[in-house]
């Protein structure tokens, strides 16, 4: 384990070298949602915490770089880093091939199946004829709204800027259900404010709409250089068992991804 340990921080310290000394000095901005519990929200006192947060925070140490959080609506995110507004994604967003066609990602470093939501008692069968008429509310931007509006071409898709306001949406009736990340709903359905409602049906896990997992989202003209240091912090993040840590402080069960 040791061994392992410092092969990885060796890594990351070959990757960092590899940038230019002006790019290793400016601070970096990686773009959240700040939206997003348990991987991303603001807390009473208006701070930015949850599991990637953390994450991101832990690699930047590893990187020995200076990194400023800026919380933008996950919509706005891809724009803003090809605007140059940030210059990473740390936004649970999933690794697809129509999204590569527009950014680079780092390795994954997370996953999790999507599920649908409704309220507790709702028919467990979700396939496109059982929900024919139904009200799905997603995430606009998502895999979730890319596969309902794919899969599901008899129901009514609405499309919400955040996933909490689909929450409330959903115990108001006013949508007859919703498509989430699993590990993301979770604590909400665990929560006072997610009482009545429940998983309905199985995981869906569409390699074609939900990618290979989770990773950091790059400009493609930085895949080599701060793609490559990430990806030996996340390396090294794992390695030293700080991941497992940081994870089990939110999840009760492994979110990182499966080796194939």
């Amino acid at each position: 384990m040791i061994r392992r340990s410092l092969a990885a921080l060796a890594a990351v310290a070959l990757a960092v070298a590899v940038l230019p000394a002006a790019a290793q000095s400016k601070k970096l901005r990686i773009g959240v949602e700040g939206a997003y519990p348990p991987f991303s929200e603001v807390d009473a006192k208006g701070e930015l915490k949850g599991f990637e947060i953390d994450l991101a925070r832990a690699w930047c140490v590893q990187m020995k770089r200076e990194c400023e959080l800026v919380k933008t609506d996950f919509d706005g995110l891809i724009p803003a880093l090809q605007a140059r507004k940030i210059d990473a994604i740390v936004a649970s967003m999933s690794i697809t091939d129509e999204r590569k066609k527009a950014i680079a990602f780092s390795k994954a470093y997370l996953a999790s199946p999507a599920i649908f939501v409704a309220k507790s008692g709702t028919k467990g069968d979700v396939s496109p004829a059982a929900l024919k008429g139904k009200k799905i509310g997603v995430q606009s931007a998502t895999t979730f709204e890319t596969y309902i509006a794919a899969a599901y071409k008899d129901s009514t898709v609405v499309r919400y800027q955040t996933q909490d306001q689909i929450y409330l949406e959903l115990k108001a009736g006013r949508v007859d259900y919703t498509l989430v990340d699993k590990y993301a709903v979770d604590s909400f359905l665990k929560s006072d404010a997610g009482k009545g409602m429940a998983f309905i049906g199985p995981d869906i896990d569409d390699e074609k709409y939900f990618g290979i997992g989770i990773g950091v989202g790059l400009r493609k003209a930085d895949e080599k250089t701060l793609g490559a240091a990430l990806n030996a912090a996340i390396d090294a993040v794992n390695a030293s068992g700080e991941y497992k840590k940081l994870s089990s402080k939110y999840f009760a069960y492994d979110v990182a991804p499966k080796k194939k």
